[in-house]
């Protein structure tokens, strides 16, 4: 799958902007003309060319900051993470995600796109974090991105997308190609699920533009 066509220019509220996928999501905005707001507890990392992005330095726990900051958003992009060596990953990405959440409905933004795991991705009937082979170390993480996903689907107010990526995402290149897939992984001829964190970002910001998974899941892989 290639880049769709040009969507008009859109304003994009991103949370998490400073984070592994978060910053090539911000990349892929600005590199399609979109006007955005970079969300992130420390906005020091954010690179900044010609006034853009905005940038915004706030905590997801302080809901007011976080409604005014992303209030006139046409979507609100969440690559939210509570950090994998936090040994409360679990209820901080829990708590996190649903302040997001809320903040999204009180600013008044319908479309909420969130970057999730792929933990809760279906292999054979089973969700691959409940599997007797998922890293003991990914474990809780991945666990809340499953069961906040489970939240997500009881949503009936906004216009919201979760994106699982491929069970390998890593640094690589850009090519603008990917298949997608909805509740299972996308595998290659080779039986491999991978994408590359750029072609992530290509995959979610052509989501954004073209919305064809309105209140759904969806993943990519090559």
């Amino acid at each position: 799958m290639t880049n769709p066509k040009k969507q008009d220019k859109m304003k994009v509220a991103l949370i998490g902007a400073t984070g592994f996928v978060g910053s090539h999501l911000l990349e892929e905005l600005l590199r399609r003309g979109h006007e955005v707001t970079a969300l992130a507890r420390s906005v020091e990392k954010i690179p900044v060319k010609n006034g853009k992005p905005n940038t915004v330095a706030v905590d997801v726990a302080d809901s007011k900051a976080l409604c005014e900051a992303i209030k006139g958003s046409d979507v609100v992009l969440s690559a939210f993470n509570a950090g994998w060596s936090n040994p409360n990953i679990y209820e901080d990405f829990m708590k996190g995600s649903q302040a997001i959440q809320q903040a999204v409905k009180d600013a008044g933004v319908k479309r909420y796109i969130v970057i999730g795991g792929a933990g809760s991705l279906y292999i054979a009937g089973q969700q691959i974090v409940d599997g007797p082979h998922f890293p003991a170390q990914f474990k809780a993480g991945a666990t809340a991105a499953r069961d906040y996903l489970n939240i997500l689907k009881k949503e009936a107010i906004l216009d919201w997308t979760f994106f699982s990526p491929a069970l390998d995402m890593f640094p690589g290149e850009r090519t603008g190609k990917y298949r997608i897939g909805t509740e299972s992984p996308v595998f290659d001829d080779k039986g491999e699920s991978t994408l590359s964190v750029q072609d992530t970002a290509v995959a979610v910001i052509d989501e954004m533009e073209n919305h064809k998974f309105s209140q759904k899941r969806f993943t990519a892989g090559y």
